[in-house]
């Protein structure tokens, strides 16, 4: 407001018996002094730091004492101050207005950006009792609770950074040398065309969408593996997601037949004379509890090439992670690589209503990097969008894969603050779809919840994702897309998560019903479209690295995003370290340490001995350096 007003300069007036008027008016302009911090209104200075009126009272007729103050002289100076009213009037009354806009403008700016707008947005209270103090009760041990502090904290950080430059380093690959990798799993394999000598192979595939992607491009390898035919695989029907979705619902079969022609022998059928073959019967129905979990390729030529060659038909029912990443052979590896990046593109459907969603994320109408053409193909309309201004240009967004649903929830076997319905309601879920994982507790020492987080077996909360984020720097007004659905504890679960990152939205906010409708009850659909979001995002972030859908995307973006497309990865273990050991951290340290956790995560490594080719491709089978 400028500079604190000094006091006037004229001499003191020991009459007190002066013009009672000027009395008045005094008091009233030291009133609105005290209003604003002692700082003088506007226009009332003049040079000299003596203020308007002074020079009013201070008149010839008041330099001598107090005893020659005549009535006449008193007049002349109450007609001298109505005359100087009056002529500077209008001044005044523009002066009070500007300030008391100035005032209102500046109460609203602060409204909105205090943080302690902000911070009173975290409390959960009047939540259902499910809902009801969602933070772990190993973070509210002692005297403090770290969670509630964290997130004031990240609060005032937010609100503090909102007219700063947000540093570009958010949105680039911190190592250059990412950039040095480039695809190249599609090579036609030089041993010619295959043949058929051996039999037929059935993939029935379990789980979701990506799953079921795995699954298929293994099978491709143990079809070469064993020189045999594939058949177009079939998806099982889970009780978990309730999708009866086939190959041919989510990816296009005749691309995938003709780009893996060279390779491997693709049919859609069975030959007509081996449909009635009885393959239980036979011998040739394989589980999994005829393979190992990794198996390796001896195992499958010792125990499956014998039924193949015997029945010529060999069934995997239920087939998924049976095949190990090492040691295998070059062109098997390299294979695998060709499915998953090459082979597998979805439907002109899923394509269309999946670049409409990119579309209106980001506000352009072209394809502008290589993953937005892999992934959408030539279905990004060069049409205009109603609400597009080319002057805006495309807009940046972050893509979090928020794993918080109830089956990882109930899976991990911590708790989340819920209390005993939270215990009861987790408990129903793991009886329902978990059978197996409670036979197998029974026969072992249960771990403490403190443990569960030490040792990085707990989903990260939203509350946790906000603070990496904020942690991170990225600012108030980032745009997220929120990939999934049905987030465990509903809205008041993700206050905290929306109040620090308001412009976060899903698919069901960006597309309309009548869009969505045709993948409706088609889970598998609805997670293809999360995928392509996720995959062609400026950013991703992941909130559990185990999560296939996660796992297969930074794949995807490591492939395809020559050195451009970041992913952020939080270790579980490192945050719950950080968030346990540090009990009175502040936000520089907590920065501090979170940023270094990400950037160990993002460090271009050749993938390691045993690590997944789809999740890591920089090696010599399906990238190649220059």
């Amino acid at each position: 407001m400028g500079k604190q007003g000094s006091s006037p300069r004229g001499r003191r007036v020991e009459n007190q018996d002066l013009d009672i008027s000027f009395g008045v008016k005094e008091h009233e302009f030291r009133s609105l002094d005290l209003q604003h911090g002692g700082d003088p209104p506007i226009g009332r200075r003049l040079s000299g730091g003596e203020y308007n009126w002074d020079k009013v009272v201070l008149t010839k007729g008041m330099k001598n004492d107090s005893a020659k103050f005549t009535p006449c002289k008193g007049v002349y100076v109450g007609k001298r101050q109505m005359w100087w009213l009056h002529r500077h009037i209008r001044s005044i009354v523009f002066t009070l207005l500007l300030m008391g806009f100035l005032y209102l403008l500046d109460s609203l700016l602060f409204s909105i950006f205090d943080p302690a707008m902000l911070q009173s947005n975290f409390s959960l209270q009047g939540s259902s009792k499910t809902e009801v103090e969602m933070v772990p009760r190993a973070a509210k041990e002692g005297p403090v609770k770290l969670y509630e502090r964290l997130l004031n904290l990240a609060a005032s950080s937010l609100a503090e950074r909102e007219f700063k430059q947000e540093s570009s380093k958010l949105w680039e690959e911190p190592y250059p040398q990412a950039s040095s990798w480039k695809p190249c799993a599609d090579k036609t394999s030089p041993h010619g065309k295959p043949r058929n000598i051996t039999g037929y192979i059935l993939i029935s595939a379990n789980g979701g969408l990506n799953q079921q992607r795995v699954a298929v491009c293994n099978a491709v390898a143990v079809a070469s593996l064993l020189n045999a035919t594939l058949v177009i695989p079939k998806f099982l029907y889970s009780n978990v997601w309730k999708d009866p979705s086939q190959f041919g619902d989510i990816y296009q079969e005749d691309y995938f037949m003709d780009m893996l022609k060279d390779e491997v022998n693709i049919i859609k059928e069975l030959p007509p004379n081996l449909k009635l073959l009885d393959v239980e019967a036979a011998g040739s129905l394989i589980t999994d509890a005829d393979l190992s979990k990794e198996a390796t390729p001896d195992e499958y030529i010792k125990k499956i090439l014998p039924l193949l060659l015997r029945n010529r038909v060999v069934h995997f029912l239920g087939y998924g992670n049976r095949l190990g990443f090492d040691p295998l052979p070059y062109e098997l590896q390299r294979l695998r690589c060709k499915c998953n990046f090459h082979a597998l593109k979805f439907v002109p459907e899923i394509q269309q209503i999946g670049s409409l969603l990119v579309r209106r994320i980001r506000r352009y109408d072209f394809a502008r990097s290589t993953l937005d053409k892999q992934l959408l193909g030539n279905l990004i309309p060069h049409v205009p969008l109603r609400h597009y201004h080319a002057a805006e240009g495309p807009s940046k967004y972050l893509a979090l894969h928020l794993r918080f649903e109830i089956d990882m929830v109930a899976y991990s076997m911590c708790e989340f603050g819920g209390g005993e319905t939270e215990r009861s309601e987790l408990q129903s879920y793991r009886e329902v779809h978990f059978p197996l994982l409670l036979e197998r507790l029974k026969k072992s020492k249960p771990l403490s919840q403190q443990e569960l987080r030490k040792t990085g077996k707990c989903p990260l909360t939203p509350e946790e994702a906000g603070l990496v984020l904020a942690g991170l720097g990225f600012k108030h007004g980032t745009y997220i897309y929120l990939a999934g659905s049905g987030i465990y504890g509903g809205q008041s679960r993700m206050q905290a998560l929306t109040t620090l990152y308001p412009n976060l939205v899903t698919k069901e906010d960006l597309l309309t019903p009548s869009e969505l409708a045709p993948f409706r009850n088609f889970s598998s659909q609805l997670a293809a479209l999360d995928f392509i979001a996720c995959a062609t995002s400026d950013v991703f972030a992941m909130t559990d690295s185990g999560s296939q859908l996660s796992s297969l995307v930074s794949g995807f973006r490591t492939y395809y995003g020559g050195g451009h497309a970041p992913t952020l990865r939080p270790s579980k273990k490192r945050l719950s370290a950080i968030l346990s050991r540090n009990k009175t951290i502040g936000w520089h340290s907590f920065e501090g340490k979170i940023r270094k956790m990400i950037d160990e995560g993002q460090r271009v490594q050749v993938r390691g001995l045993g690590r997944s080719i789809y999740r890591h491709p920089r090696c010599k089978e399906c990238m190649c350096r220059h």
